[in-house]
């Protein structure tokens, strides 16, 4: 599965990278923040991993949808960065949370 994180630091690589040790997951860090302009970077994964600070609206949305995304991960606790509604259009919004050190919700394709 590939994976991109946006708005990714240092220590958001070493982090992922120790933990996906044991998985294989095809890890991708991206510096730049989510937004219309910068989702066409996602294009061709399944999953994006947004921060805070990403934009998550329904343009965004769409775009890394019609990309391939099919699951967005969310890298912080709130959740109002994104656009709910759009989410749940494009078949993408059914929550389930899992515990870490910063708490990360999933938007998963309900066909998935």
């Amino acid at each position: 599965m590939r994976i991109i994180l946006f708005s990714s630091r240092q220590y958001d690589i070493e982090t992922f990278t120790g933990a996906n040790s044991g998985h294989g997951y095809d890890l991708h860090f991206q510096e730049s923040h989510l937004d219309s302009e910068t989702a066409v970077l996602a294009q061709g994964y399944e999953v994006v991993c947004p921060f805070v600070n990403d934009r998550v609206d329904a343009a965004v949305l769409e775009r890394l949808y019609a990309g391939g995304t099919r699951m967005i991960a969310l890298r912080s606790a709130g959740f109002n960065h994104v656009d709910l509604a759009t989410a749940e259009h494009l078949g993408t919004c059914s929550r389930s949370a899992r515990a870490t050190s910063r708490s990360t919700r999933f938007w998963r394709n309900r066909t998935s």
